[in-house]
């Protein structure tokens, strides 16, 4: 047995076979084929597999976020059902004598085009889609790892790094846990495991080495500790540890139903953080009062070149505003920038991302893409109780300027008689040290305002949350960052309005009390810390 120690980002037990993440960046080449017949075969054996496949998603997603969103599911069966694609790929590999990858790759870049053209309307406004389906095939044919996301046995993954934009889609039902050997407790990463309670352990080091793929593994998240091939007698103890927590998560569900009170009578909200449509129905079984923070930006990870339509985003923040009936969902505009980088944003390298251009920056100065999205969400407010909220904001200027836009969207929305909420709530994050010393003034200027702790933390104490050599300064109880949350609800109640926390600190239990005895109003932490989160509050006397 082989143990090794790392850090811990998200608790519990994880036992299963090691399998390394693999990116998809193997080159497909032009390959010349002697037998075309065989290859013909070999490229319908893919397509009826990913088309299976696709079949199964459908299913699963019925069921958890309803047929109407299940149906892009649908959509990518008939492109692989379409004799014009099957057609094409066919002719590459026969006429021209080519390889399957190579006909694939080529039919999927022009198909969106050709099918337009053929009056093909099914397929308007889903380029990333006939990307994603073309890219099953692909991994089909080439036996990448993404088909043992697709294999009845769940596994361990590991990584040498895993990036917000992989995390995000991690299927916990096929996804144990998983190891990285490098990363850090404060990234957006471990944020994503938190919120999708995932078992994980990063910063293992070159000690995670890739010999281990497909051994047996276990992954501690509770004391950051993973073992190799475990003797039976670690197995047996891992084990118990984890029929443990599973008493203890029993023991919670039963406060599901019951106040967020003290026992002296002090009430406080609790809503729970989502990235994703996926993470909606782990907020309606922890029993959390809303979505307190929506981080919207996770949409528009994997995108590729172009951020999601308003029509995608719509109907992500419909599904949200109607599986929440009248409980509040606070979206947040995209926070991108940062380590949330996409390459249609131009960032380009950057010295100091943590400060550079990020959050509210980006969205003020790429105006059509935030227009976009307010209108995506102004849409959705008429199916819920939505509220907007602006990041990263550092003086009443830029809530300003962001209000501006709303309004030109609710002005568009109003003259194509489109339905949407006027008098949508307007919040804003504060997370700079500048957002602090003037939130007297914010709060004249927004209904409601949030407290982003985890860049509140690393922009007060100098601190870069992405560097590990940084983590043991980077102290989340440091009195100046308490006596600056103290400062802040003093100041938004001065003006009579709504107060929450919604970063990691939220769910710091050795803090409840202290948020309570200074009128925090409401607490927002990962969907699995919901009920954790609720039994601290009302032991508190």
């Amino acid at each position: 047995m082989i143990t090794l120690t790392g850090k811990k980002i998200s608790e519990g037990i994880a036992i299963g076979r090691l399998s390394f993440y693999k990116r998809d960046n193997k080159e497909i080449r032009r390959i010349y084929v002697k037998e075309v017949e065989k290859e013909v075969q070999r490229f319908e054996r893919a397509r009826k597999k990913a088309v299976q496949e696709l079949r199964l998603l459908y299913d699963t997603a019925s069921q958890e976020v309803g047929e109407a969103n299940a149906a892009i599911f649908e959509m990518q069966q008939t492109v692989l059902e379409d004799d014009d694609f099957i057609r094409q790929v066919t002719a590459i590999i026969v006429e021209d004598k080519l390889n399957a990858e190579y006909a694939v790759q080529e039919v999927a870049g022009g198909f969106l085009t050709s099918a337009i053209a053929a009056n093909k309307n099914y397929v308007q406004g889903h380029e990333a889609d006939i990307k994603d389906v073309s890219g099953r095939v692909l991994r089909i044919l080439s036996r990448s790892w993404k088909d043992r996301m697709l294999m009845d046995e769940p596994f361990v993954l590991g990584a040498g790094e895993l990036f917000p934009s992989e995390a995000i889609e991690l299927d916990k039902s096929k996804v144990l846990g998983f190891v990285t050997r490098y990363g850090t407790i404060n990234s957006h990463t471990a944020v994503l495991a938190r919120t999708k309670g995932i078992p994980s352990v990063i910063g293992l080091g070159e000690a995670l080495k890739n010999e281990y793929d497909g051994k047996m593994i276990i992954v501690d998240g509770f004391e950051g500790k993973v073992y190799i091939e475990p003797d039976y007698g670690t197995i047996t103890k891992m084990r118990q540890k984890q029929d443990t927590t599973k008493e203890k998560h029993k023991n919670l569900e039963r406060l599901k139903g019951k106040e967020n009170i003290t026992q002296s009578g002090q009430k406080i909200d609790i809503c729970a953080n989502i990235g994703t449509r996926e993470d909606i129905e782990n907020v309606i079984r922890s029993d959390a009062g809303g979505i307190g923070l929506f981080r919207s930006e996770f949409l528009f990870l994997g995108q590729g070149t172009k951020p999601p339509t308003e029509e995608q985003q719509f109907q992500v923040y419909k599904l949200a505003a109607e599986a929440m009936g009248d409980k509040r969902v606070v979206i947040r505009t995209a926070d991108l920038g940062g380590d949330k980088r996409l390459e249609y944003l131009g960032i380009g390298e950057e010295a100091n991302p943590a400060l550079g251009y990020r959050g509210i920056r980006v969205s003020l100065e790429k105006d059509e893409m935030f227009k976009t999205q307010l209108r995506a969400i102004l849409r959705a407010s008429a199916f819920g109780n939505l509220a907007v909220m602006f990041p990263m904001v550092t003086s009443v200027e830029e809530v300003t300027r962001a209000k501006l836009i709303l309004d030109k969207a609710k002005k568009e929305l109003k003259e194509s008689k489109i339905p949407f909420r006027q008098d949508i709530p307007v919040g804003v994050m504060i997370e700079t040290p500048a957002a602090v010393m003037i939130s007297g003034e914010l709060a004249r200027n927004a209904d409601f305002f949030s407290i982003g702790t985890n860049d509140l933390t690393q922009l007060t104490l100098g601190v870069d949350r992405q560097n590990e050599k940084m983590e043991k300064f980077y102290h989340q109880h440091h009195p100046a960052l308490l006596k600056m949350i103290r400062i802040i609800a003093n100041n938004i109640h001065l003006e009579g309005k709504h107060i929450s926390i919604c970063g990691d600190l939220a769910a710091d239990l050795e803090l409840t009390e202290y948020f309570l005895q200074i009128g925090i109003d409401e607490l927002s932490v990962a969907p699995n810390e919901v009920l954790a989160l609720r039994k601290k509050i009302r032991e508190i006397q």
